[in-house]
């Protein structure tokens, strides 16, 4: 069973609440118990100090025990507060008369000042807490007697405040749970509100009830709602873009077919270099549109591809072409520069345009690259191609860059490159714009904006 996002947020809240609840519950709990423990011993030392004070000693070292004693609880038998003196010897010298039918187990002997504090449970199983003091009493410079006063109290007191703690902590937390999960609950639906806007117009444009999202969005969510429109306007127009490419291909190839159609119904011989050139011509046809439809175009979903990278392999190619031409090629490239599309397209473009300045140089190409800064999460990309050629006539500009144009005049059909570049700068929205003088080389400048 595969849960909703808002049921997996208000799980993991939930746990994490009730865990750190439970871990606040513990630490609060040890905290009291360490608490009521320091206020049992500090109740069980003033009662030592009581008896201390209460009784005394004659000139032969015997204790002498007060007819009445600081705490009437220790007159009741089974009060719950017990007192006890003994010895050096470990010997009981007096003990309490809430101590009748009951016994404290003898501890190790303490020294004088020396204090010892803890739990203990005596033979009939019952738990309590004492308290034990060593005492050096003098009776006479430097003859001293020593004796052990023990104080020990039940663990009723003690209980029933720790239980009573307990109870009204989980309860109040208990409820600060329940409080919590409401508030969580109601602060995540409200929270994942503009979520469900988001699927519920992406579900609305699968309809065909949208043409994008069009609501408005956080700041969080900006960038998602942006992706997924760019990513929608790309792919209808890349499906535009194939649909329009079939149809000038089905139109080009008319005028071909209608010529061998009429070669062959016609009653004279066909005559085969007119057939051939049609051939070609369509081959040519056929090769430019395939390019065009190949173009990916403007990608919001995609890995950037180096610039630097692309350069150098493609370089590094023509120069093996080219071997038999003493050609420097200076590369201005910006470090780091990305292309943000497909690198095919990256290559057919630097192919055809650095080509061209290989063919038409004399010796010097340049090839710079630097970063369009329009958008913030990424930068478009402008590249500079330029040839110490002999230049295009200010007339043919524009014409080479159609199909079947060569700056040179030559015959239709040797110039797709450039109109291939045409199209891939213009499927992500650039421009291609060339600058020549005759007799003093080209530049030709592609603006690839940002993604």
């Amino acid at each position: 069973m595969t849960l909703s996002l808002n049921s997996r947020l208000l799980l993991a809240a939930s746990v994490a609440s009730v865990a750190f609840l439970g871990v606040t519950g513990w630490v609060l709990d040890k905290a009291f118990q360490n608490s009521a423990e320091t206020a049992v011993r500090n109740h069980l030392q003033g009662q030592l100090y009581g008896l201390l004070a209460a009784f005394d000693i004659d000139g032969s070292g015997r204790l002498i025990v007060p007819t009445n004693l600081p705490e009437a609880r220790f007159s009741r038998i089974n009060s719950g507060l017990y007192a006890r003196v003994v010895d050096r010897e470990s010997n009981v010298v007096w003990r309490s008369d809430s101590l009748l039918g009951r016994t404290l187990p003898v501890g190790g002997r303490l020294a004088s000042g020396d204090s010892l504090f803890e739990q203990i449970t005596t033979r009939p199983g019952i738990e309590l807490f004492w308290l034990r003091f060593g005492v050096a009493w003098e009776i006479d410079d430097p003859v001293s007697v020593d004796y052990e006063f023990t104080v020990a109290e039940d663990l009723t007191n003690y209980n029933a405040q720790v239980e009573s703690f307990r109870r009204s902590l989980w309860i109040w937390l208990g409820g600060a749970v329940v409080v919590l999960l409401l508030v969580q609950t109601v602060v995540l639906r409200w929270s994942l509100t503009p979520l469900r806007h988001v699927a519920a117009e992406v579900a609305a444009v699968e309809r065909g009830e949208l043409s994008q999202l069009a609501g408005e969005y956080p700041r969080e969510l900006s960038g998602l709602t942006r992706n997924i429109n760019a990513f929608i306007t790309n792919e209808r127009r890349q499906i535009e873009r194939y649909r329009n490419t079939l149809g000038d291909l089905a139109h080009s190839l008319k005028t071909p077919l209608a010529v061998i159609q009429g070669a062959m119904e016609a009653k004279q011989p066909v005559n085969p270099a007119e057939v051939a050139a049609q051939v070609d011509r369509m081959s040519e046809i056929v090769d430019y549109q395939l390019r065009r439809a190949a173009a990916v175009g403007k990608r919001t979903l995609t890995a950037p591809v180096s610039v630097s990278a692309s350069v150098k392999k493609v370089v590094n190619s023509l120069r093996k072409v080219y071997a038999n031409r003493d050609i420097q090629v200076n590369q201005d490239i910006r470090p780091g520069l990305k292309f943000y599309g497909d690198q095919g397209d990256l290559f057919e473009v630097l192919g055809n345009l650095i080509d061209n300045a290989f063919k038409w140089s004399r010796g010097q190409v340049i090839v710079r690259a630097e970063p369009i800064m329009e958008q913030k999460h990424r930068s478009g990309v402008r590249l500079f191609i330029i040839d110490d050629g002999p230049g295009i006539d200010e007339s043919l500009r524009e014409q080479v860059l159609k199909r079947g144009v060569r700056s040179n005049g030559r015959a239709a059909g040797q110039g797709l490159g450039l109109a291939s570049v045409q199209d891939i700068v213009e499927a992500y929205g650039g421009m291609l714009r060339l600058a020549s003088d005759n007799g003093r080389g080209t530049e030709a400048v592609v603006e690839f904006p940002a993604g």
